[in-house]
């Protein structure tokens, strides 16, 4: 992980408000490819994916550990990005099914 080192509390802060702007779009990124996803399912049922949710949140656990990160905090980030994407996904998938 290559972080800068920096000098004063203000430099500190500016790095963090630019790595927040890029988690933001990651994470706008990321609910594009959910909404895509809606194209490829046949139900709600299909949509909610339970078996996937557990593999990303298994996969996102052990990516955090391997960035000594709390893998208990990037779990209960990920329920409320996934459980908000979902909803978002199954408007999606209701929309496109309704005509």
């Amino acid at each position: 992980m290559d972080v800068k080192q920096c000098n004063n509390l203000q430099e500190v802060r500016d790095q963090i408000d630019t790595l927040d702007t890029q988690i933001v779009t990651l994470i706008a990124q990321r609910n594009a490819y959910i909404q895509q996803a809606a194209r490829f399912k046949v139900s709600v049922d299909e949509v909610m994916a339970p078996d996937r949710v557990v593999d990303v949140i298994s996969h996102v656990r052990e990516a955090a550990l391997s960035q000594g990160l709390n893998p208990n905090l990037i779990t209960q980030l990920y329920e409320v990005m996934i459980e908000a994407m979902v909803e978002s996904e199954i408007t999606e998938f209701r929309n496109r099914n309704t005509f």
